[in-house]
């Protein structure tokens, strides 16, 4: 696998391209151990180092079969990170037929407990890595604090996990998160290595870019762009069945996604393959994080990460009011 640019961008010198494990845990739709194992398997094949998981994906799924799967490789050959905030806890009401309501098909006999405590986050971290089967992780990133309902609630997790990487059970720690205000406020709090922004530095919105790249750049802290292809919507010819950040579609996005890829089509360049490098244009985004469901789709998106984009595609982009082109 190569990229347009060099591996290694940034101040944690994380791997150009990670692999979004949000599918492991079943996101959308039930994937079987095997199936989650192909993927890991071809992922790693294609040269992917870097995994990021979270216990929010699949009630706890995806770290399990992350974990089986990186027992089998040397644990200076890869990179994980997963997140804090959401504890997982037995779900004493469950009916025994229920299914997870937020995303994930897996059964509702477990359920998510929002703790951004410094109490509940240690806890968090050491449950994680006995799913992982780790005795440390390279980063740690506080999960969407925007939902946790408190006001410090960012404040008060990026300071648990700094406590918790003097310890040495993280290398790197941060806030991942679709709220742009978290991720400012982490930035500036002067802790952090890093951020994952979700959603918020995309082909369709780019958010995220006029106050956290200069941020980022005043206070030395990387950028990881997840969820690339806005929960799907980029990741096909865009129409009314997809995903635009994790539910329906708006029908002025997708008219604006049509239209970007019209653009991307007379420069014979897939819609994906665009969504992927787009982040990459700016050099204050050390990585970025894709997520597959299934082996194929692994090997379809490393595929697309050595098409050739022609650099005059975004500049029509950016001509068309489309998509700004980094400057």
């Amino acid at each position: 696998m190569t990229t347009t640019r060099s591996e290694g961008i940034g101040k944690l010198n994380l791997p150009t391209v990670g692999l979004g494990c949000a599918p492991l845990g079943n996101l959308f739709r039930a994937r079987t151990d095997d199936e989650a194992a192909e993927t890991l398997e071809a992922a790693w094949q294609a040269g992917i180092r870097y995994f990021d998981t979270a216990p929010h994906y699949g009630l706890g799924l995806s770290e399990q079969r992350l974990g089986r799967f990186l027992a089998t490789k040397p644990r200076n050959d890869f990179i994980v990170s997963t997140k804090v905030g959401r504890l997982i806890r037995d779900n004493s009401g469950w009916d025994g037929v229920s299914a997870d309501d937020q995303g994930f098909a897996v059964p509702a006999r477990r359920r998510r407990v929002l703790d951004y405590t410094e109490r509940g986050i240690r806890v968090s971290v050491e449950e994680s890595l006995v799913r992982l089967g780790l005795d440390r992780v390279d980063i740690l990133f506080v999960h969407d604090p925007e939902r946790s309902g408190t006001i410090d609630a960012t404040e008060s997790g990026i300071r648990a996990l700094a406590a918790l990487r003097d310890e040495g059970l993280a290398t790197a720690i941060g806030t991942g998160s679709l709220g742009v205000e978290a991720l400012l406020w982490t930035v500036r709090g002067g802790l952090a290595d890093v951020v994952m922004v979700a959603n918020r530095f995309t082909l369709l919105d780019q958010s995220a870019r006029p106050a956290l790249v200069p941020a980022c750049d005043t206070h030395d802290v990387d950028i990881v762009a997840a969820a690339v292809f806005n929960s799907g919507l980029l990741a096909r010819a865009p129409d009314r069945d997809g995903r635009y950040d994790y539910g329906s579609v708006p029908e002025d996005v997708l008219a604006r996604a049509r239209a970007i890829a019209e653009v991307c089509a007379a420069f014979d360049v897939e819609l994906p393959t665009a969504a992927m490098r787009y982040p990459l244009l700016d050099p204050r985004v050390a990585s970025i994080v894709i997520g597959a469901g299934t082996a194929e789709e692994l090997r379809q998106n490393v595929d697309r990460l050595d098409a050739l984009v022609p650099p005059a595609l975004w500049d029509e982009l950016d001509a068309r009011g489309l998509v700004p082109r980094p400057r």
